[in-house]
């Protein structure tokens, strides 16, 4: 926002070590802010302390928070937690070598793909991977992260011919989210209709005595790798649910381990050179501690694309509360959304610019624009030439028109820089929480969407029962209603079920009256 070099070189967090340097200077942060702020920074450090060192942080399931531990088995708070988490590495390495060498075939021979089936962190993450880091994969990586039925079929379709040299990776911490639960039947499903034996190809990523690892172990399911209580799934990247579709692709799992390492050390430090701190705290500046504008997230690189997805989840869902720690209601939030450089050019910078200055950016770089030589498009100056000097000046004529922006640049997009992304903003989400007073670390609203739809398909029972009964005589809206001694509230929703069971379930339209969608019930 200042232009000065003073006022950048001020504002510049950079490790050459580590390739990368973060620039805060067009966040118009003042010395005074950092003063006024200090005790909350001093409780963060301190938060963050207990909570690396065992500490019960999600206090809903009375869990600790350990996925620091995850990348540096050597300070977790046990010598059992950091053996396994060591065993387990070993053996993500160990199965990915034997299914690479052809060990572990499957019925058409050696496999070929891998399907993952998840949901929420349990597919960003080994998405964010994929999309990030496989340019070569040695096996290609197939996702299914929802219960949409065309979604389901388009993926399974496109694996029609080499379903027998396909592994399925289920992951589901306690096997019955009903998401991946879904998804899981149907693939077996397809499997079955095509006589293949879907337990020689399936591997589970679960908690040891869930649902999923009690059908895995009672089927004989190829392989279970285990989820740890400790371990969130918007912060399980780096666990086996990350780390086993990464190593499977024949991304460098070490590499991108000891990145997010290295970063956790880096952000530890009691400093103003600390980036995840200062990440923090321009986020508090930006939104005066409760979340008044919204992070864009422009990476200027197409492999980094799913970036602005994957913090959405770690941010939102972490920092989306409706009360702080003493139960007070405060609605805290970021709201994240983002999508990649150049692109952004011919779409919504024109509002950043001009619009509503409701947000801040974070513009990502990477300096090495490909792995060998590019042409000259003109002379001296290459497509990745074109890509830098539109990122820098995207920042330019955001900042110019008093625009808050954050640009963080990396020197490579590899496994190493991708573990470094990561960590930072992981901890600079339990950095931020700390200050305004939050648990980062459970998600009431998730449970509530949850229940919610539970009782929607349990109404939807109820109804399909009274309609079965009552096959030989239409009823109206009101006459269901009222046989299911429905409240108010319940109507509308019993509505939305009948209007979608007349078009996905034709044969039912002859239980209920022609007109009963058109009655006036709400």
């Amino acid at each position: 926002m200042v232009n000065s070099w003073e006022n950048f070189s001020k504002h510049l967090i950079h490790n050459e070590k580590l390739g990368i340097s973060l620039d805060f200077s067009g966040m118009g942060m003042e010395d005074s802010f950092f003063k006024k702020i200090e005790p909350k920074v001093a409780k963060a450090y301190k938060d963050m302390s207990v909570l690396e060192s065992g500490g019960i942080a999600n206090v809903d399931e009375n869990r600790q928070v350990g996925h620091y531990w995850l990348r540096n088995p050597s300070i977790a708070p046990t010598p059992e937690i950091g053996t396994l988490i060591e065993s387990t590495i070993k053996d993500i390495r160990d199965f990915s070598q034997d299914v690479h060498y052809g060990n572990i075939r499957g019925q058409g021979g050696n496999f070929k793909n891998i399907l993952c089936i998840g949901i929420g962190g349990s597919a960003l993450g080994p998405q964010l991977l994929y999309t990030t880091l496989a340019t070569t994969p040695k096996l290609r990586v197939f996702f299914i992260d929802n219960t949409d039925p065309d979604g389901i079929d388009t993926v399974l379709n496109e694996l029609s011919d080499q379903l027998d040299r396909t592994l399925v990776v289920v992951t589901s911490k306690s096997g019955s989210t009903p998401e991946p639960r879904n998804a899981m039947f149907e693939t077996m499903h397809v499997y079955a209709q095509n006589n293949i034996s879907f337990p020689k190809q399936a591997v589970a990523i679960t908690v040891k005595g869930s649902k999923l690892y009690d059908l895995a172990s009672r089927e004989g399911w190829v392989r279970t790798f285990p989820m740890f209580e400790w371990v969130g799934g918007r912060t399980s990247v780096t666990s086996s649910v990350g780390l086993l579709p990464a190593a499977l692709a024949g991304i460098d799992i070490k590499s991108f381990l000891s990145g997010a390492k290295d970063m956790d050390t880096w952000t530890r430090i009691h400093s103003p050179q600390n980036p995840a701190m200062m990440l923090a705290l321009a986020w508090y500046f930006a939104t005066d501690g409760r979340g008044t504008k919204d992070m864009v997230i422009i990476p200027y690189k197409d492999r980094l694309s799913n970036f602005s997805k994957y913090l959405q989840q770690l941010i939102m869902e972490s920092l989306g509360k409706e009360k702080d720690l003493n139960g007070n209601i405060i609605n805290q939030g970021i709201a994240v959304y983002g999508n990649k450089g150049s692109t952004d050019q011919h779409s919504y910078i024109q509002q950043l610019r001009d619009g509503v200055n409701n947000f801040f950016a974070t513009i990502i770089e990477v300096l090495t624009p490909r792995s060998g030589n590019s042409i000259e498009i003109e002379p001296d100056i290459t497509s990745g030439d074109y890509l830098h000097g539109f990122s820098i000046g995207t920042e330019q004529a955001i900042s110019s028109n008093n625009r808050q922006t954050i640009v963080i640049t990396i020197n490579k997009c590899d496994a190493y820089s991708l573990g470094m992304l990561i960590a930072l903003y992981e901890r600079a989400v339990g950095y931020y929480a700390s200050m305004i007073g939050i648990n980062a670390y459970h998600q009431p609203g998730v449970e509530a969407g949850k229940k919610a739809a539970a009782n929607v398909l349990n109404l939807q029972k109820s109804i399909l029962s009274l309609l079965k009964k009552n096959d030989k005589k239409p009823l109206s809206l009101s006459q269901i209603f009222a046989a299911l001694n429905l409240p108010d509230d319940a109507k509308k929703t019993a509505f939305k079920i009948l209007e979608q069971l007349s078009v996905s379930r034709p044969e039912l339209k002859r239980t209920f009256s022609e007109h009963s969608l058109e009655e006036n019930i709400y």
